[in-house]
């Protein structure tokens, strides 16, 4: 059997797989390992022009394996922490390996994920005082220079689907904070919405959400955090204010602090969920029920 064969059959599977709501609460070991004889994806880097800040600024993009220029992909903006760039993941995350293995596993759904840099600034570079008011206050700016700048650049260079229904943005600390406020006030342009970690920067539930019921529209909105992370009450309160307002999502704690470890676990499952036919709730009680 030829293995675009076995890869079709491993996606069809994968459908199954979340349909049937048999959903791993934690990576397998080796699942971060590169493995060299699947077929791997590619990392690029790309410069775009960014008019929100007036200058030219660089992303990674991974394509999966098997990667046509002749098909159409759905898209993951993949967004990193506060003492990040845009080779944060690649560097501490492996992202590449990660998806890699579940490609092999046919566990995903073909995707694009683009891993820009979330300091929306001309010198946008990670060094000096990374907390400096200028650099934190480029976080926000970051959401004007994704929409309108970096999102038409990849829908233009890349054969990628441009609605909402394929279009998925989450992130980690500081990069989760954004994926929230930036998902939850874009829903029109985002149906996928994941916050790892989310740090403060997260808005206020009730300024995230005005109006909680037009969350219902989202595909997924992942929320999840290591239980002995000290930024866990940021994820608890906005998960607290959707669970009152009734709105589907899945609220996940997994063992272990503010780091890698626990950001790539939640990639591991989070990715496997995008741009399939599944239940939020479903999921969530089967992660509660296996604590």
């Amino acid at each position: 059997m030829n293995k675009s064969v076995v890869l079709a059959l491993g996606l069809i599977l994968s459908g199954m797989f979340i349909s049937a709501q048999t959903f791993d609460k934690k990576a397998p070991q080796g699942f971060d390992i590169e493995k060299k004889e699947i077929i791997h994806g590619k990392i690029d880097t790309v410069t775009y022009e960014s008019k929100t800040v007036g200058t030219q600024r660089k992303a990674l993009i991974y394509t999966p394996p098997g990667f046509k220029k002749g098909a159409q992909y759905p898209v993951l903006y993949l967004l990193h922490g506060i003492g990040g760039d845009e080779k944060e993941w690649f560097r501490n995350g492996t992202p590449q390996i990660i998806l890699d293995n579940l490609y092999a596993q046919g566990k995903l759904t073909p995707m694009i994920v683009v891993l820009p840099n979330g300091r929306a600034m001309k010198d946008d570079r990670a060094t000096g005082d990374i907390m400096a008011k200028d650099k934190v206050e480029a976080f926000a700016t970051f959401e004007k220079d994704l929409l309108n700048d970096l999102i038409p650049f990849i829908e233009k260079k890349y054969p990628v689907k441009k609605n909402r229904e394929n279009r998925a943005i989450a992130g980690l600390s500081m990069g989760g904070g954004q994926s929230l406020n930036f998902g939850l006030g874009n829903i029109e342009k985002f149906a996928w919405v994941g916050g790892f970690s989310s740090a403060p920067n997260t808005k206020e539930p009730q300024q995230l959400l005005p109006n909680p019921a037009k969350a219902k529209e989202l595909k997924l909105l992942w929320i999840s955090c290591g239980d002995q992370d000290r930024l866990m009450s940021f994820s608890k309160r906005t998960s607290d204010y959707l669970t009152e307002n009734n709105i589907p999502h899945i609220f996940y704690v997994e063992p272990g602090g503010h780091d890698f470890k626990v950001w790539k676990n939640d990639l591991y499952l989070f990715s496997q969920l995008l741009f399939k036919n599944i239940d939020q709730q479903a999921i969530s009680a089967q992660l509660r029920s296996e604590k």
